[in-house]
């Protein structure tokens, strides 16, 4: 979960000037946290405050939160369907398939008690907004990924199962960083952004291979630090620093929820 929002923040500079090295200040004075954390930090509230085991209260307390939070952070660069959709009184979703469902899922991966839950949890969170099969295929991806690393699955493990329920991953980093672009799509971005994970050595590693790429950083950061978190640890100096780029309020939205969820 704030293996997430780090991810945001340190890649929030890059996003529309990519960077294509592991070389960069991680961070720095354009850092800041994005709808991505935004939106992480509305998923994890909503899996204290709502009954996560049905469906429909779990939604309805998500989509209020989506808004509250959103209207309450309006700048925090949202996509211009999503923007429309949180600023009406629209509670209906629209079929997205791009990756904002990813980068905001992980909280449900930390309070599901199987990876069934995970994974139902994960297609709810989704469904609010991006209903389309790739955008929930690309949450329940990344749930997946997230819940065997907290279960202590090694990487071979976690490759397996994405490769046989989700995405093929026969590519490197190295193989394709020279001509990827920004794609915000599920399916163009979600991968890429779990072979980062794949080829870390590192939480910190995570991050860096994902802003590397010089697509969607923020978000394929926020993704691969999300898996990062549950596999390594976040290390200590990291999460102190990350604090000191986020307001009081948002701060304590966070603590409202991730004290329950890291029990």
């Amino acid at each position: 979960m704030l293996g997430a929002i780090i991810g945001d923040i340190v890649g929030s500079p890059y996003e529309f000037g990519p960077n294509k090295s592991t070389e960069f200040p991680l961070f720095q004075g354009g850092c800041a946290p994005t709808d991505d954390s935004i939106m992480t930090i509305a998923v994890g509230c909503a899996c204290v405050e709502a009954d996560i085991e049905d469906e429909v209260s779990f939604k309805s307390c998500l989509i209020r939160l989506m808004k509250e939070l959103g209207r309450a952070y309006p700048d925090a660069g949202y996509g211009e369907h999503f923007y429309y959709w949180l600023k009406s009184d629209d509670t209906e979703p629209y079929h997205s398939f791009g990756n904002g469902s990813a980068m905001r899922v992980s909280p449900v991966a930390w309070v599901a008690e199987s990876l069934s839950q995970a994974l139902t949890l994960a297609r709810w969170s989704a469904e609010v907004t991006h209903d389309h099969a790739e955008g929930i295929k690309g949450a329940e991806a990344v749930a997946a990924a997230i819940y065997l690393a907290r279960k202590g699955k090694g990487k071979n493990a976690i490759k397996d199962y994405i490769e046989a329920n989700y995405y093929p991953l026969d590519f490197t980093l190295d193989d394709i960083r020279p001509t990827y672009r920004f794609d915000v799509t599920c399916q163009g971005s979600v991968p890429q952004a779990i072979e980062c994970f794949l080829e870390s050595r590192s939480f910190e590693d995570a991050i860096r291979l994902a802003v590397s790429l010089g697509g969607d950083s923020d978000t394929q950061a926020a993704i691969a630090g999300s898996i990062a978190e549950a596999f390594y640890g976040i290390p200590e100096e990291i999460e102190e620093k990350v604090f000191g780029y986020i307001d009081e309020e948002l701060s304590d939205y966070y603590w409202s929820y991730a004290d329950k969820l890291y029990e």
